[in-house]
């Protein structure tokens, strides 16, 4: 929990000063931002393009537990788990809107930790924030993130285009951010047995940040764009590869077939999944939060991609009656399960 010596109670400053208080530095960066924030709502003009909206609400306890989760990471994650869903639609993020629900126990300067890190995503990514609502909360700390983007018709990615004999691809790697809250839940029950130990997390910077500042993977998108390649499915990896690849297969009425030796596991959540007992392909497979991108690509467009080092080729597309599979390393065939997050089932 927030602790600062200089504590100013939110009730000092009332709602509308609270909002003026925390979004006077926001810059408005985009001309589809007509108006932003000052009024009864936003007014967005965006010409000649499909305009595209995604919503999450995460709620303390439930999606993150500030006993490890630094409020300046928090706000950045915020945004960044809800922008990845405009990526995931081969789509342009440009704005949000950030709400929140506080109790009385965070006061202004806690307050304002969590909006460092949302001035900060709009930095990075370049997003205006045009809106958004402050309440009182009796159930703790709840966040409410909309971001709005663009793409031209012809390049918005669903999840239902994948054919059969495409190819499956991945962003970056996988089961880092999963094996990085394990490390994260293990020191919180260390620290409650024992409040005088202080957190072992000396050599696990990269798992750690995947899991508290994952990064959404705009970049991707660009990329694509670049080499001239409209993936034929896509979707964000935010329940886990698993249940992420059956999502497109449902959707798209296909099988798949893909390849454990393929699957890209960094060497440090490899290795410290094996400390854990933990199988590493299950993290990747089922571990979630990862915010790469999944998506599927023509076989001729294999050629402008094969070099890229931040794009694996896990498997392909097959038909709906050869089901979802994955070939081990031992070339045991095993149907695949989606094991991840979820939402209802605590």
């Amino acid at each position: 929990m927030f602790e600062n010596k200089e504590r100013t109670d939110l009730a000092e400053l009332g709602e509308f000063g609270l909002i003026d208080h925390l979004t006077a530095n926001f810059k408005i960066r985009h001309e589809t931002s007509v108006k932003g924030i000052g009024d009864d709502a936003a007014v967005l003009s965006f010409v000649d393009k499909q305009v595209l909206i995604s919503t999450d609400l995460l709620l303390e306890g439930i999606h993150f537990d500030l006993a490890y989760v630094p409020l300046m990471h928090l706000g950045y994650k915020a945004v960044q788990v809800n922008l990845s869903d405009i990526y995931a639609m081969n789509g342009v993020a440009t704005q949000i809107t950030f709400s929140m629900g506080l109790s009385s126990k965070f006061p202004l300067e806690a307050v304002e930790e969590i909006y460092k890190g949302v001035e900060l995503a709009c930095n990075k990514f370049n997003i205006d924030l045009i809106g958004g609502d402050t309440s009182t909360s009796k159930q703790g700390l709840v966040l409410s993130v909309t971001s709005i983007g663009y793409a031209d018709k012809k390049d918005i990615c669903y999840r239902n285009g994948a054919g059969e004999g495409d190819l499956l691809c991945v962003s970056g790697d996988l089961g880092g951010a999963y094996v990085g809250l394990q490390i994260l839940e293990r020191e919180k029950q260390i620290f409650l047995e024992n409040p005088n130990i202080q957190p072992d997390l000396e050599g696990k910077d990269y798992i750690i940040e995947r899991q508290l500042k994952p990064e959404g993977r705009r970049d991707i998108v660009d990329l694509l764009s670049q080499m001239k390649i409209v993936p034929t499915a896509m979707i964000d990896v935010s329940d886990g590869l698993a249940s992420e690849i059956m999502h497109i297969c449902k959707q798209s009425d296909k099988g798949c077939t893909i390849y454990e030796d393929k699957l890209p596991i960094d060497p440090m959540t490899y290795e410290t999944a094996r400390e854990l007992g933990i199988d590493p392909t299950v993290c990747a497979l089922n571990g979630g939060e990862d915010y790469e991108l999944l998506f599927t690509i023509k076989q001729d467009d294999y050629a402008k991609l094969k070099h890229d080092v931040d794009i694996t080729i896990i498997g392909h597309i097959t038909d709906k009656p050869s089901g979802c599979k994955m070939i081990s390393k031992s070339n045991v065939v095993h149907e695949l399960k989606a094991q991840g997050w979820n939402a209802f089932k605590l």
